[in-house]
């Protein structure tokens, strides 16, 4: 019998802290922060075997987004010119869209998903969420699949 993992998408406050904790130790050592597993776990504060038993279970979701396609789904109040204030900001953020799919609007909002290739973005994927959902007009912006 075959068990393909299966992954989750989990806000950090919902974590055990050692997931965390594992999840920084990676980060010092991927930066150069700490050159050994020794020294990450100590400036983490976790166990070496703690870090071995979840290192490949522990991905910042940037990391997993990084050179993908990602589709955003986003609820728009229907307003001139707000799909072309998003697209300046994926545009500045060097995401390349690949597709755009909007339904008609009804009560004055229209859902919107735009699929876009991440490899070159130069912000993080919770940065560019952000910035959308900053836009006056955007009522929710968040990822639908990636």
């Amino acid at each position: 019998m075959s068990t393909k993992p299966k992954y989750y998408i989990v806000e950090a406050s919902a974590l055990p802290e050692v997931f965390l904790k594992v999840a920084e130790a990676k980060r010092l050592l991927s930066t150069g922060e700490a050159t050994t597993v020794n020294e990450a776990t100590r400036m983490t504060d976790i166990s070496r075997s703690a870090f071995y038993k979840y290192r490949d279970a522990v991905l910042p979701f940037q990391n997993m987004m990084t050179g993908r396609i990602i589709t955003f789904q986003l609820l728009l109040h229907d307003e001139a010119g707000l799909l072309s204030e998003i697209l300046s900001l994926f545009a500045a953020a060097k995401a390349n869209i690949m597709t755009i799919n909007s339904i008609v609007p009804t009560n004055g909002t229209a859902v919107v998903t735009i699929s876009a290739e991440t490899m070159d973005l130069t912000v993080s994927l919770e940065e560019l969420l952000h910035s959308m959902n900053q836009i006056s007009g955007v009522v929710k912006a968040e990822v639908l699949a990636g």
